[in-house]
């Protein structure tokens, strides 16, 4: 049954403008150098300015007092029959573009005769294309070669083949139409782990150590015994059990630590030695940039791959010459200088969101390097203050859920290295002084003590919270097991070495 009501709610709802600042401030500087690529493509009242063109607009504000009244005539004329009567739009905001973007002033200002040095991308081609490469230096039927090719596609990353043999023949019977069994499968299978590099096309680690081994010398103790111990004891290897090993191969410890070191040549991972490097996530571009003059930090924002935007001064002309005619214009010319209009203002909003999400950026990065100055001036990660997004945003007065966007993919250039802006963050904890320290201070310690322990005889998570407890930090067992996971370190059975 159909009925009404009177309701009040009271919601909040983002402007398209703020939507698009969000967005954009979520994007790494490569993700925005695309963004502002596409924009300019999609938007041609969208350009990138330069210094000359700064100059001609700011003689051309000059000219404004003439046209105004022809301007303000044109537009009542055509809000009326186009937009809503309440539609405020200015014509001299397309032409004070005179004041040099903000968000640039934060920009290094280095010398113009200093060289830049920037690191070249190369492009590369990916292991399948260099295993199929390969297939040309062999003798194989069209029926193999279409096998062959199979395979090398369901190879992963690490170059490991992890789908099943006969799942493969079901492959090719309803993709190529070919019946294949599973012995011709394996046939070529055998003849692409005979590609370089050496272990590729492997089911598992095992088959993947043993691919390598049998292509080393045959006859030295150290590497048969590493075969044999792959082979046949590759789960007492894998556990650490060396004693078994020994007693099982009659072998002695030296023997023993020799061909461990033969194993531990061994890549694990053979596709990633040939993958491509042309991919972006080999390269990790900083989003800022501090550094230490003389006990001063000095911020700056990478801003080098965000040009100069403005309106275009063609669609700027374009529209003057329009609100010239005033009321004499046809309706196509008002539905021309609508569409100038509506692109103008849309590049107008894309330059203004770009100097808000620079602005915020550096006001953000600015208050965590004055929150963790003692840090970013030695980089000691001991003296990393506990530090949360609500202490940042309470400082800048903005938003948490805008300082996560700032915090989760932008890195940081720093004199001792270069660091995801989140991994600043973290929990606070208290010493047995009742001094708040930072859990990643504790991490720091803990990785210390793992790296200078006695590999033969390695602390377990017991051990460290005693020793952890000596130092001052009053930490329990399962604690210690989360920090030690987190940090990727394993157990201390697996840390032992002979």
């Amino acid at each position: 049954m159909l009925n009404q009501k009177l309701q009040q709610r009271l919601i909040q709802k983002l402007s398209p403008q703020q939507v698009l600042v969000m967005r954009l401030l979520q994007e790494p500087i490569l993700a925005l150098e695309q963004r502002i690529k596409q924009e300019i493509e999609e938007n041609p009242a969208l350009e990138e300015s330069t210094p000359e063109e700064d100059e001609k607009e700011v003689q051309d504000d000059s000219q404004l007092d003439s046209v105004e009244s022809d301007e303000d005539e044109f537009r009542e004329e055509t809000d009326e029959e186009i937009r809503s009567e309440n539609d405020d739009f200015s014509f001299e905001d397309y032409f004070a573009e005179d004041e040099i973007p903000e968000y640039k002033l934060y920009a290094n200002n280095k010398s113009p005769d200093e060289e830049t040095r920037e690191t070249p991308l190369a492009s590369g081609v990916s292991f399948q294309d260099h295993l199929i490469s390969q297939l040309g230096m062999h003798r194989i039927t069209d029926k193999q070669y279409i096998i062959a090719v199979t395979i090398i596609g369901n190879l992963d990353e690490p170059g490991y083949l992890m789908r099943e043999i006969p799942a493969m023949c079901d492959d090719l019977a309803f993709n190529h139409g070919i019946e294949a069994t599973e012995q011709e499968v394996c046939e070529v299978l055998k003849i692409i782990q005979s590609f370089d590099p050496a272990g590729i096309g492997a089911r598992n680690l095992q088959e993947c150590l043993l691919l390598q081994l049998e292509r080393s010398p045959h006859g030295l103790r150290s590497i048969d015994l590493a075969r044999e111990i792959v082979k046949d004891y590759f789960i007492e290897f894998s556990k650490k059990h060396f004693d078994k090993i020994m007693l099982k191969t009659r072998s002695t410890e030296a023997e023993l630590k020799d061909a461990i070191a033969e194993i531990q040549k061994l890549n694990p991972k053979p596709g990633v030695s040939i993958s491509d490097i042309s991919r972006d996530g080999n390269y990790i571009i900083p989003d800022f940039t501090i550094t230490n003059h003389d006990g001063i930090l000095d911020l700056s924002l990478n801003s080098r791959n965000v040009p100069d935007l403005s309106p275009n001064r063609q669609y700027i002309e374009m529209l003057r010459e329009y609100s010239a005619r005033g009321k004499k214009a046809s309706k196509a010319s008002k539905d021309a200088a609508t569409f100038i209009r509506q692109k103008l203002d849309s590049a107008r909003n894309f330059i203004d969101a770009i100097h808000q999400r620079q602005n915020t950026l550096y006001t953000t990065m600015q208050a965590i390097m004055e929150y963790q100055r003692d840090y970013f001036m030695t980089g000691d990660e001991t003296k990393l203050r506990p530090m949360i997004l609500k202490d940042i945003a309470t400082i800048i007065n903005m938003d948490i859920s805008t300082i996560s966007r700032v915090a989760n993919s932008k890195y940081v250039q720093t004199p001792f290295g270069t660091f995801l802006l989140k991994s600043f963050f973290s929990e606070s904890m208290q010493n047995t002084k009742g001094e708040e320290i930072s859990t990643r201070e504790i991490k720091k310690i803990l990785q210390d003590c793992i790296e200078s322990e006695d590999k033969s005889d390695p602390l377990t998570d017991d051990h460290l919270v005693d020793l952890l407890k000596e130092k001052g930090y009053n930490i329990a067992r399962r604690t210690i097991a989360k920090y030690r996971e987190q940090l990727n370190i394993p157990v201390a059975r697996l840390r032992k070495e002979l």
